[in-house]
């Protein structure tokens, strides 16, 4: 979402390199560029104004450490900004004993039904109970319903029923089942009218939330922004549910929302899969727009999708070289569960530098590795020139292409041999090489 905004800051920040010291000059030339790139991302023009007068006000004067070049001081008093503007810190959601109660609200076409489930799944531990209370969208509860199935989940539902109906006899049944989390999807409507508020406020009182959270596009910019100030109003929300983060808007809504609302956003929609929500890092989310990278979300992710026990093992084969093609496969399979290619790029410092890898890389690597025979992946020294002939045609590549990724790998087995032994490596697979530069 942020890759244009992330372009042009980092573009302003290089002009800077050069310059012996901060000016009020060669400051006031940069923030006018933050500025406009700020606006071009739609962020609101009031929390536009006040950003560039702290920073301006942090900036002018300071003075530049021998360790770091002004460019570089700009870009911390920058990122700390950016910091604040998105609310300072994470802000965890609040759990309850014996039972937590989540009510969902939103505009229809917002995420809300998918941000539900979502939220169960983050939170499956606590044995949650999801209640489809949206009894106006064709299909919602049926949505629902088959969300609920691929996570086994429980859903609750009870026909030809009011949603205050159906709320009162969610949370008798969660009582009698030991259900310690009941997430609540209510209607949503095209618009922001009376007769949605006053149900939604019903719904409120009979199901006494412990969080009432809203669920925002963050697509529709800074409609998002006035959407969350009227839900407020009305149902006094405790925090936001950014969806569609991984989008193609311009992030002025993730800039702009906690400033002009004074709600934390606590979730973050990246992806369309299930687990694809995270807590809303402030301080991480700052560091990906300047280019930083974002290594501790990089670190949970894999954490996540890669068995202890099998990095152990692969970590013990690097170390005695023999690593082969094969277990390259198998965490090449592994690394893809992390999320798109791209994504996880930006989390990594410098890569915005590098040349682009796509998914069509890996995917080329993959097939190049599955053409091979079994043999060939566990000792690659007997692949001689008609057998990459053959794995050439197999994959749909140019012998070329498999003579790169043979090399590559080999280095590539070298250098994660010497990182290991350093400590640092965890039985992930060596990116940089291996056909995908």
């Amino acid at each position: 979402m942020f890759n244009r905004l992330s372009d042009k800051l980092q573009d302003v920040f290089k002009k800077l390199k050069g310059e012996g010291s901060l000016t009020e000059k060669n400051i006031a030339d940069a923030m006018r560029e933050v500025k406009m790139a700020l606006l071009e991302a739609d962020v609101n023009f009031q929390v536009v104004k006040q950003f560039i007068a702290r920073v301006k006000e942090k900036a002018v004067g300071q003075e530049v450490l021998k360790s770091i070049s002004p460019g570089q001081q700009i870009v911390k008093v920058v990122h700390d900004e950016l910091v604040q503007t998105l609310g300072g810190e994470a802000v965890a959601m609040e759990l309850a004993k014996p039972q937590t109660r989540i009510l969902m609200c939103g505009l229809q076409g917002s995420g809300k039904t998918t941000t539900t489930a979502k939220l169960a799944l983050k939170y499956k531990k606590e044995r949650p109970l999801l209640v489809a209370g949206d009894i106006y969208r064709p299909a919602a509860v049926t949505q629902l319903q088959i969300l609920g199935r691929q996570l086994d989940i429980e859903v609750f539902f009870q026909e030809n029923s009011p949603p205050e109906k159906i709320c009162q006899a969610a949370l008798k049944y969660a009582a009698q089942h030991n259900h310690g989390l009941v997430i609540m999807d209510t209607a949503g409507r095209l618009h922001i009218d009376t007769e949605m508020m006053a149900e939604l406020e019903r719904v409120r009182d009979t199901f006494r939330p412990t969080e009432t959270l809203l669920v925002v596009d963050a697509m529709t910019g800074q409609d998002a922004v006035r959407i969350a100030q009227e839900f407020d109003q009305a149902m006094n929300i405790d925090g936001v549910v950014l969806s569609k983060l991984d989008g193609d808007a311009r992030g002025g809504a993730a800039l702009s929302m906690r400033v002009v609302t004074n709600k934390p956003i606590k979730f973050a929609g990246i992806g369309e899969k299930l687990s694809d929500l995270e807590v809303f890092h402030p301080d991480r989310i700052a560091s990906r727009i300047l280019g930083m990278g974002d290594v501790l979300t990089l670190v949970e992710k894999a954490a996540a999708a890669f068995d202890q026990e099998d990095a152990l093992k692969t970590q013990q084969k690097i170390l005695e070289d023999s690593f082969t093609f094969e277990d390259f496969l198998v965490q090449l399979k592994q690394l893809r569960k992390l999320g798109p290619l791209e994504q996880l790029m930006g989390m990594i410092p410098g890569m915005k530098k590098m040349p682009k890898v796509e998914e069509k890389d890996l995917g080329r690597v993959e097939a190049i590795i599955c053409s091979m025979t079994f043999e060939e992946r566990r000792r690659p020294k007997i692949i001689n020139g008609s057998r990459r002939r053959r794995i050439a045609l197999g994959s749909g590549t140019k012998v070329n292409d498999v003579n790169r990724l043979i090399k590559q790998f080999d280095e590539a087995r070298k250098m994660m041999k010497k990182i290991t032994k350093m400590g640092l490596g965890k039985g992930m697979p060596n990116l940089k090489g291996l056909g995908l530069q």
